[in-house]
């Protein structure tokens, strides 16, 4: 009988505790839920963006990539790191993300927003959730009702191992929003994705959303081209062992290069070889020269050397200005960037602390390539983070209509421009 007795006690604590866990859980989603709607409400309420003169950009015929048509100055926003959890944790915190992006396009008004990764941040014990897609119909609702141009590349927290939807998933939202009208401002293109036939493992493997968008002045010839890649995540699966540029990038990078120049030359009427159309590229996770040049400068007593400019700012993550979460691989994206001459200035995300913007040769020769951090969004990865507001803000990039250009850094907390 006490057997018997103690049996069903058993029983029925253990059927108490699931019951608990099943009103925890389903509490959770529940919260959640609301807090995903609380926060498309918000989006949805905001102020719109003042119409651009700008006309509309089209997809261009030969190219096939999206294309502007600007004989002014080109203003271009680049937000990254945004983290919107998606979850019953984080769901204040998200708010306060979506309210930051808000206030910083209304007051910069830009042509073009790009967002260099980590729109997403579902990490499960700061998030409250596992749900990537959450924090993409969030930021999607808000950059819609805002009525401003805008795309991404992907950051390594965009598609988690363990989050619901990977990249493919993504990507096949994005293209659906898209195809029906739903997103009528983002220019995200899902062509060139997957794996490339002739090269081995992941050097073959190209992510998603690799593509390119043109700016052309009304005589049809492009002033500048903005590139946007794909910088992956994880090698081997690994936190923190960042992938790098696969090769497959850097020819397609090479290809692209050769399409744009030959249809410049088509339009100006010219065999001129060495011509190059100027351009500009984007992605998440930082080239290993961020790393190289900060060092050099800083171990040059905090001083401009041959080989490195310091325009502005700081490397916030280390005081000792060595923490820069470069790919833990090397790649020649750099090097070719450098030998064919395009390329005038790189923009990455990925280290929130982190905002500076030099000039780096790679080591030696008279060829420059301006490496910038952009300012984060961030209220969520880092503890504390969401009560600090120097590194919070955008970079405003400046293309004038001769194909040169300038960047600074805009914070949300005063205004103020970091150059």
């Amino acid at each position: 009988m006490k057997n018997k007795k103690n049996r069903k006690n058993g029983w029925r604590i253990t059927g108490i505790i699931f019951s608990c866990l099943f009103l925890a859980v389903s509490a959770c989603m529940l919260v959640s839920v609301v807090g995903n709607k609380l926060n498309i409400r918000y989006a949805k309420s905001v102020n719109t963006k003042e119409a651009s003169e700008l006309a509309a950009p089209v997809l261009d015929e030969e190219t096939g990539f999206w294309t502007f048509t600007c004989d002014r100055t080109f203003k271009i926003m680049q937000l990254t790191d945004v983290h919107v959890g998606g979850g019953f944790i984080s769901m204040v915190k998200d708010r306060k993300a979506l309210e930051a992006v808000s206030t910083l396009i209304l007051d910069v008004k830009p042509d073009l927003v790009i967002i260099t990764g980590d729109i997403a941040y579902p990490v499960p014990f700061q998030a409250g959730t596992f749900n990537n897609m959450t924090p993409v119909t969030e930021f999607t609702a808000l950059m819609e009702k805002l009525g401003v141009y805008w795309t991404f590349t992907y950051g390594n927290h965009d598609t988690e191992v363990y989050s619901f939807y990977e990249r493919a998933d993504i990507d096949a939202w994005y293209a659906e929003q898209i195809k029906v009208g739903n997103l009528t401002k983002c220019l995200y293109k899902s062509s060139f994705s997957g794996n490339i036939p002739n090269y081995e493992g992941c050097e073959g493997d190209a992510g998603y959303g690799n593509t390119v968008i043109n700016i052309k002045n009304s005589a049809g010839v492009i002033t500048q081209s903005l590139f946007l890649f794909d910088s992956h995540s994880y090698e081997e699966g690994f936190y923190q062992e960042y992938d790098h540029m696969h090769k497959c990038q850097i020819d397609w990078y090479v290809e692209t290069l050769d399409t744009l120049n030959k249809a410049n030359k088509k339009t100006l009427g010219i065999t001129d070889d060495s011509m190059t159309v100027k351009s500009l590229a984007f992605y998440h996770i930082p080239s290993e020269e961020y790393k190289s040049a900060y060092t050099e400068w800083y171990n040059n007593n905090k001083s401009d050397t041959a080989n490195v400019k310091l325009h502005y700012g700081i490397m916030g993550e280390d005081i000792d200005g060595k923490w820069v979460y470069c790919g833990v691989t090397p790649d020649e994206m750099f090097e070719t960037m450098l030998r064919f001459g395009s390329t005038q200035g790189i923009f990455c995300g990925h280290d929130h602390y982190n905002n500076f913007s030099l000039d780096y040769n790679g080591g030696s020769g008279d060829k420059f390539i301006r490496l910038t951090y952009g300012l984060s969004i961030d209220y969520l990865a880092y503890h504390g983070i969401d009560k600090e507001t120097e590194q919070r803000g955008c970079t405003i990039i400046e293309i004038a209509s001769d194909s040169t250009f300038d960047c600074y850094g805009y914070k949300l907390v005063d205004k103020s421009i970091i150059r």
